[in-house]
């Protein structure tokens, strides 16, 4: 590790984080053909810490929809026990709207959890990955091919949630981008386009905490070298500062319906890895 790698990994993990073309699988390509697989706590630990950067990126971007739904989660609660309660129910504000469907399509994540150690083997599978990347370009292909939908946080429902929350889960495997599933699903739901990117990033940050906080505890418990942690807050700058730019172009790029061009590109490099990773056994 050395602090050219640092910023290379945080630049790709910013980048990748976001656009829809799969961090987990550019992190475990890199790692595999770069020969990193072996350095596993401080690898582990640094992977980590660029997670937590990219999750630092989200808070920034989003910081007024994060303030509102948490405002409005404590007064949500609190007009349960008030006569409140009773004349909202048929129309609560949009913000609580959005955090009751956050919650609901976090939940697939639970489903995950008994194959957790499965998909992690996962990552060390390039031929696993690449065939994933393949897979992500045809669901970015057919997702700039749908009807633009007009749904928002006023409308979405919960069965919207649940389904866009399933294919979070599916996103947990190296190689099927998250944020590319995830707007696909809400595009499939006939969610308004720039909502379906705003919904992804927001339902990410219990996800991405939640397995942050889980591969912390798996990386403390292996011995870590203190000579890594400059490397990681480097890594965690890049990851951050690159992210809000990665999430700005992609709501850009939702605005004009131009998800199609990263099929290209996954189809590119999922086809190029796995040719390598025979060339390379």
């Amino acid at each position: 590790m050395n602090y050219i790698t640092a910023v290379l990994m945080g630049v790709l993990q910013g980048i990748t984080e976001f656009l829809p073309i799969s961090s987990s699988g550019h992190l475990a390509l890199f790692q595999y053909f770069f020969g990193m697989e072996d350095i596993e706590s401080q690898q582990m630990f640094f992977t980590v810490m660029l997670h937590f950067g990219t999750l630092i990126s989200i808070f920034i971007y989003y910081w007024h929809d994060i303030v509102d739904m948490i405002r409005e989660f404590f007064l949500g609660a609190a007009s349960l026990f008030s006569h409140r309660g009773e004349r909202e129910k048929s129309a609560p504000p949009p913000a609580r709207r959005l955090v009751l469907l956050i919650i609901v399509a976090t939940l697939p994540l639970f489903v995950v959890l008994p194959v957790k150690d499965a998909i992690e083997s996962a990552t060390k599978n390039v031929t696993f990955v690449s065939v994933a990347l393949i897979a992500t370009g045809f669901l970015l292909f057919f997702s700039d091919r749908m009807a633009r939908g007009r749904k928002t946080a006023r409308t979405a429902t919960v069965a919207d949630a649940v389904l866009v929350g399933c294919a979070q889960a599916v996103g947990t495997l190296p190689g099927i981008s998250r944020s590319g599933i995830t707007i696909s699903a809400g595009l499939l739901r006939g969610y308004d386009r720039e909502f379906a990117v705003r919904f992804s990033f927001l339902m990410s940050l219990p996800a991405v905490l939640g397995a942050t906080l889980l591969e912390l505890k798996d990386a403390l418990e292996l011995s870590l070298d203190p000579a890594v942690l400059p490397y990681c807050a480097i890594g965690v700058i890049v990851s951050a500062v690159v992210g809000w730019f990665a999430i700005r172009l992609v709501n850009l790029l939702a605005r004009k319906g131009k998800f199609g061009a990263f099929a290209y590109y996954c189809w590119a490099v999922g086809l190029a890895s796995l040719a390598a990773g025979f060339i390379v056994r």
